[in-house]
């Protein structure tokens, strides 16, 4: 099978859908599907290293007379890499973190062949057009920024329980998101945020003391600063470096605080107004090592 050797350039940062590329690389994969890697690309992949946002589903036309206009599934989107040694892993068998100097990055898009006549060794340097479901990414795209909201206005609420000087995240709130992260997931209805209280945030200077009998006031306090943070409808953009797969991207968000702002190389929507609302409802594990927050928005 033929892999790239340079890394993929991605679009999906400015929200673009939809575009025309090269395939530089096919691998067949288990499941009756193909793993297709272009030189350029709209598609996000789900991130091996912190998969939060999955990645994106549509579909591929490959614009060929051969192939007779096949138009295939995309039913995923993955990260893929390969090795110094030439070796080829997809997703969490890729066995390094991400940007890892020594391998080079890749969208593999899993496609879905069958009932076609297309085939892998025939695909190298065929020219295609990618197609997001671009619903299913607004959807996600909402989530995200949601996400990101939530983090910071959680952080701002729970600011008085510490007792002993953290980072601060970019409002100047003690980072309670980055400090107590242990898993972010996300659909294209809500994220779902865990959060270890455990020894080590205690050491840290966070006071868990009576936080389940003030999970009614902390949900009601977040829920507010949400709906003032959506009511100024404030600009959001991606900030990156270059069109790397590998490049470091920031989201950014205006809000009448200051710049909020967090490493994320996910999608995002442009305005905090496309949201049309956002709350949350935080929840406490029984025997209060986990904070959870889930957050849905209701776009119009």
């Amino acid at each position: 099978m033929a892999l790239a050797n340079t890394t993929t350039l991605v679009t999906f940062p400015s929200g673009t859908t939809e575009g025309s590329s090269t395939i530089v690389a096919a691998v067949p994969l288990p499941g009756g599907v193909i793993g297709v890697v272009t030189d350029t690309t709209p598609f996000h992949p789900l991130d091996h290293t912190w998969p939060d946002q999955p990645g994106d589903s549509g579909i591929i036309e490959f614009d060929t007379v051969e192939f007779g206009g096949a138009r295939c599934p995309v039913v995923d989107c993955a990260t893929g890499a390969i090795g110094p040694e030439g070796e080829f892993a997809l997703g969490d068998q890729i066995p390094v973190r991400r940007a890892d100097p020594q391998w080079t990055w890749l969208a593999v898009h899993l496609v879905d062949v069958a009932g076609t006549r297309v085939e892998p060794k025939s695909l190298l340097g065929r020219a295609v057009v990618l197609r997001v479901d671009a619903p299913r990414r607004a959807a996600l795209s909402a989530v995200h920024t949601g996400c990101h909201l939530l983090a910071f206005a959680l952080n701002e609420t729970l600011a008085e329980r510490w007792h002993k000087p953290v980072r601060l995240d970019a409002l100047g709130s003690p980072d309670f998101d980055a400090l107590a992260m242990d898993r972010s997931r996300m659909d294209p209805h809500a994220s779902t945020d865990r959060y270890r209280i455990g020894k080590s945030l205690r050491k840290k200077g966070f006071d868990p003391d009576g936080l389940a009998e003030s999970l009614d006031a902390i949900t009601a306090r977040v829920n507010a600063r949400l709906a003032d943070w959506i009511a100024t409808d404030a600009p959001v953009r991606v900030e990156t470096p270059g069109p790397e797969l590998t490049a470091r991207r920031r989201w950014v968000c205006a809000l009448p605080q200051g710049a909020a702002s967090v490493d994320c190389g996910g999608t995002h929507v442009s305005r905090l107004g496309e949201l049309g609302s956002l709350t949350t409802s935080v929840s406490l594990s029984e025997d209060g090592t986990e904070l959870v927050a889930v957050t849905v928005p209701k776009r119009g």
